[in-house]
């Protein structure tokens, strides 16, 4: 039993070691993705109007880029009205930035505000150096 827990374990670090997130490349910008609030997803979806190949991170070239995420979120009962049931949304927003880095670490956070997502770009001194505007949302 314990040779079958062991072999569970190792089995489970192995997959993490292989389906984690890449090491950055030092020719690239890496934007890593935070949502602020429980029970929400963001995920990378473009850029420059070109899909993502994972939808963890982005990591785009140097220069002027768009990034498209999308951004699963509850609208709770109280932000509806009296008696309403909790609702999710389900919205896009756009993030344009014009001086991505080489080599530089960048931190796209989203959350909302009842029916109202927002997204910030924050460089590694957390300056915020840009915001997400809407693209479309619906009810999931």
């Amino acid at each position: 039993m314990r040779m079958l827990m062991l072999t569970g374990s190792l089995l489970t670090l192995a997959g993490c070691a292989v389906f984690g997130l890449p090491h950055p490349d030092p020719a690239q910008a890496w934007i890593d993705l935070d949502s602020q609030q429980e029970d929400t997803a963001l995920q990378a979806v473009k850029v420059d109007n070109i899909a993502t190949t994972d939808k963890r991170y982005f990591e785009v070239p140097p220069g002027s880029h768009e990034l498209t995420v999308r951004y699963q979120f509850p609208v709770q009962a109280t932000n509806i009205g009296p008696g309403a049931e909790p609702l999710r949304r389900d919205c896009h927003l756009n993030v344009k930035f014009k001086d991505f880095n080489a080599g530089e670490r960048y931190q796209l956070e989203a959350g909302n505000i009842g029916f109202r997502p927002w997204a910030k770009l924050y460089d590694r001194q957390r300056k915020v150096i840009g915001h997400g505007t809407p693209a479309g949302c619906q009810r999931t």
